[in-house]
C-alpha cells in the first residue's frame, strides 16, 4: 500500500490523538497517491503511526482513521458508526433525532451523519470520505435500517479540498419527505432535510436550550437569530410569557410559526428583521424584555477574520445587555470553533463594559452530547453558550 513518511520530530500530536497531519509536516509521499486514497502513515524513524486519508492538495493533507493496518470496509464503517450510536443511545436513551456521527470525534474524518426519526442526513466534507461514501452509507443503512438516506454535499468546506468536490445533494435511498416531525426533549420540529440551513436542522443547542427553559417561567423573552424558533419553544413549554422571535429569514421564520403551532401554542410573534439592527432598535428599546437570547451565525469562518468578527461579537452583545434591565437575563452562544472559550468571556466582558453595566455569569454550556469534543483535538470544541444576570 502506499505511504506517507514524517518529517523529524513531527508526529507527536498525531500519536497522541490527533487526527490530522498538515502539508508541512510530510517527508515523502510513496506510490503517487490520489486525493482521497487511504494510505499509511510512518513517522521519520519508519514506525507505523496508522491508516487514513491522504489529500496532496490541501492543507490537511493526512486524516487519520485507524492506529492498525486494518482494511477500510464496509464492515469498518459499520463498526465506527454502531460505536457511535451507542454512545448517544447511553446519553440520550429516548432520542431518535440527533447527530449520529460527528466527524473526528467518531473516528471517522470528514462525515457527519445526522438522524432524523426514519431519515438519514449525511455529508462528506472531505475528499477521503467521498470517495468511501457507498461504503459509509451502505454501513449507516444497515446499523440504523432508515427509510430514507439523503446526501447533503452543499456544504463549503468541500471546497477546500481543492480536490473538485462536486456540491450535490441527492437521495442515495428511499424517499425524503419534504417535512420531517421530529421530537426532541418533548417537543416536536419540524425538520427540512433536502432543503433546510445545514443538514436540517441543528441539533447542538439540545441541551442550552433545556438550560435556557429553566430560568423561562413568566418572563418576556426575545429570541435573535431564531432559525425555526427551538430557543423559544423550549422557553414557551417551560411556562414563558411573551416571546418575541426575530430573523432576516422569513422562510425560517415561517418554520418557526409551523414549530411554534405543532406543539399546540397560539399568537406566534414573529419579526423579519436584522438582529442587530433589532436589538438596536427604539421598538426593542420599547418592548422591556425579561431574558434576550442571541444565537448568531458563525462569525470568524477563519483566523483572518477573526479581529472583524470579534468585534462583531461584541457589538451584537453589547446591544442584548443595553435592552435588559438590573435582574435580567441574557443567554448567548458563539458557534466559531475560531473564538476560544477564553476570547467568548472576553466577548461578554466587552460588551457589558460597553453597555456601562455588570454581569454576572450563571451557568455555562458548550455542543451537545451528540457532537462530543475530541480532548485530543481542540478542533472538534466550537460552540460556547452562557447565562449570565445584569447586576
Amino acid at each position: 500500500m502506499k505511504k506517507i513518511i514524517l518529517k523529524a520530530g513531527q508526529g507527536k500530536r498525531v500519536k497522541n490523538g490527533h487526527k490530522w497531519v498538515f502539508s508541512n509536516e510530510i517527508k515523502l509521499v510513496e506510490g503517487s497517491p490520489k486525493a482521497g486514497e487511504i494510505v499509511l502513515l510512518y513517522d521519520n524513524a519508519e514506525a507505523f503511526i496508522g491508516k487514513g486519508f491522504y489529500n496532496p492538495h490541501s492543507l490537511i493533507a493526512f486524516r487519520l482513521l485507524t492506529q492498525k493496518d486494518e482494511d477500510i470496509n464496509v464492515q469498518f464503517w459499520k463498526k465506527r458508526i454502531e460505536e457511535a450510536k451507542l454512545l448517544r443511545d447511553r446519553f440520550y436513551p429516548e432520542a431518535k433525532s440527533y447527530r449520529a456521527v460527528f466527524g473526528e470525534s467518531d473516528n471517522m474524518s470528514g462525515t457527519v451523519i445526522d438522524r432524523y426519526e426514519d431519515y438519514l442526513s449525511v455529508q462528506f466534507v472531505s475528499a477521503g470520505a467521498d470517495a468511501c461514501k457507498n461504503d459509509i452509507l451502505e454501513a449507516a443503512a444497515g446499523v440504523f435500517g432508515s427509510k430514507g438516506i439523503y446526501i447533503r454535499n452543499d456544504v463549503g468546506l468541500r471546497k477546500l479540498e481543492n480536490a473538485n468536490l462536486n456540491i450535490e445533494n441527492e437521495v442515495y435511498r428511499g424517499d425524503i419527505p419534504a417535512d420531517i416531525i421530529i421530537e426532541e426533549n418533548g417537543l416536536k420540529f419540524y425538520a427540512d432535510i433536502a432543503g433546510g440551513q445545514k443538514t436540517g436542522y441543528f441539533f447542538d443547542q439540545r441541551d442550552n436550550r433545556a438550560k435556557l427553559a429553566q430560568y423561562a417561567k413568566g418572563l418576556k423573552i426575545l429570541d435573535c437569530y431564531c432559525h425555526t424558533g427551538a430557543f423559544g419553544i423550549y422557553a414557551k413549554k417551560a411556562d414563558a410569557g411573551e416571546i418575541v422571535f426575530v430573523d432576516s429569514s422569513m422562510p425560517a421564520l415561517e418554520t418557526a410559526d409551523k414549530n411554534y403551532s405543532l406543539n399546540g401554542f397560539k399568537n406566534f410573534d414573529g419579526v423579519k428583521a436584522d438582529a442587530l439592527e433589532y436589538l438596536e432598535s427604539a421598538e426593542a428599546k420599547k418592548e422591556s424584555f425579561d431574558i434576550v437570547n442571541v444565537d448568531p451565525p458563525g462569525l470568524i469562518k477563519n483566523r483572518k477574520d477573526f479581529n472583524a468578527g470579534f468585534k462583531h461579537y461584541v457589538k451584537i452583545n453589547e446591544a442584548a445587555i443595553k435592552l435588559l434591565k438590573t435582574g435580567g437575563i441574557l443567554t448567548t452562544s458563539s458557534c466559531s470553533h475560531h473564538l476560544a472559550f477564553k476570547d467568548f468571556n472576553e466577548v461578554i466582558n466587552q460588551a457589558a463594559a460597553k453597555s456601562g453595566k455588570e454581569i454576572l455569569f450563571l451557568e455555562y454550556g458548550f455542543q451537545a452530547k451528540d457532537h462530543p469534543a475530541l480532548a485530543s483535538m481542540p478542533e472538534t470544541q466550537y460552540l460556547n453558550f452562557a447565562i449570565a444576570v445584569i447586576k
